[in-house]
Order: C-alpha cells, then structure tokens, then sequence
C-alpha cells in the first residue's frame, strides 16, 4: 500500500464562494487539528520559496484555512504548510475550518 499525503489533489474551488478573503476575515473560526490525509488540495503547485521562507506566517494567518463542503475537507490556503507538515513527518496540521452549505 503507497502512503498518501493528501486524500485528493484537486485545482480550483469546487464549493460556492464564502466571502472570506483576509486573515481578519477568519479570526472567529478557531483552530483545530486536520489530518493531512483527510484534505483535498485547490492548488496543483506550490510556490518553493514560500515553502523554504522562514517567515511565510509574517503577514498572514499562522493556521491553514480549510473549507467543509458537502463532507470534504478542501485546503484552500496553506499548502506550503500542509507540505511542510509531511516533510516534518507530521500527519496532522493545524487550521481554522469553515463549514459551507
């Protein structure tokens, strides 16, 4: 049996728009623990210098922002994160989950 990261590697937003853009934005949603192997990505790529920057949190969220829709975990922002997590040998990843009907 091969180990996967992710469950599915997906590329665009398959859940209706939630009008959250900033970091402000998702304040009230609190963190909680994700598996990795649970999240489909929105991105096919990941930006290798935002991956190796030590300060890649600086101006924004320090937790991955995750979408709940329709019983997928969707992870919409925080790849370099999630990748990172895995090089680390971290199954799990902490970020702010927000379910959408």
């Amino acid at each position: 049996m091969v180990a996967m990261i992710f469950k599915a590697v997906g590329e665009g937003r398959p859940y209706p728009d939630h009008g959250r853009v900033s970091a402000k934005d998702w304040a009230d949603v609190p963190p909680r623990q994700v598996r990795l192997d649970e999240l489909v990505t929105t991105k096919r790529t990941l930006d290798l210098d935002r991956l190796l920057a030590e300060d890649s949190t600086f101006f924004g969220d320090l937790f991955a922002h995750v979408i709940e829709f329709e019983g997928t975990l969707y992870l919409e922002d925080g790849l370099h994160r999630a990748v990172r997590a895995a090089l680390q040998q971290r199954p799990v990843l902490h970020a702010r989950v927000l379910t959408v009907r």
